[in-house]
């Protein structure tokens, strides 16, 4: 598991979900999806999750005299362990809270900005919910939920897919 000053910064975490469908990509292929990211910007972020073992080589190839690498998740590396979120102080959490809700705004934002925007027929959503529920309640709601997004995580792109990414955060009303 990566630490959160690896994880918890807007262009890493931008690759990191380019790659959360389990794609495999160059950096060419990331620079194509990222496209408002300097090339030296995404190059110098790759290596860092690669050293960091967030990002995984998974082939090379020589492209003129250069290796060219392709890169995947290593989705165990790709959160914040949960003994890092024990010890982080409530500023780092803040601070955590902040570079993830600001890359939250910035999709929208880029979701937005396109020629055609239709929420509705994109299936665009964001609300709130208030939940009454015992522990036990809320870790057989985390089981349900995880069962149901791993078993859509399994699929395959297709023509008639659209990559969606779905969002949560979840805490007490205290």
């Amino acid at each position: 598991m990566a630490s959160d000053d690896l994880l918890l910064h807007p262009v890493r975490i931008r690759i990191v979900q380019a790659l959360l469908d389990g794609s495999e990509l160059t950096t060419g292929e990331l620079t194509a999806r990222l496209g408002d990211i300097p090339v030296a910007t995404l190059y110098r972020h790759v290596a860092k999750l690669s050293a960091g073992g967030v990002l995984t080589v998974t082939g090379e190839t020589r492209v003129r005299g250069a290796v060219e690498r392709r890169y995947a998740l290593d989705f165990p590396n790709a959160v914040v362990a949960p003994e890092t979120l024990r010890t982080m102080s409530t500023e780092q959490h803040r601070q955590a809270f902040t570079v993830f809700v600001a890359t939250l705004l910035a999709d929208f934002d880029r979701y937005l900005d396109r020629p055609e925007v239709d929420l509705v027929g994109d299936g665009v959503s964001y609300s709130q919910v208030a939940l009454w529920l015992s522990d036990d309640e809320l870790d057989e709601l985390r089981r349900e939920l995880a069962e149901s997004l791993t078993a859509r995580m399994a699929n395959k792109r297709s023509s008639r897919r659209i990559r969606r990414m779905l969002t949560t955060i979840l805490m007490p009303d205290r």
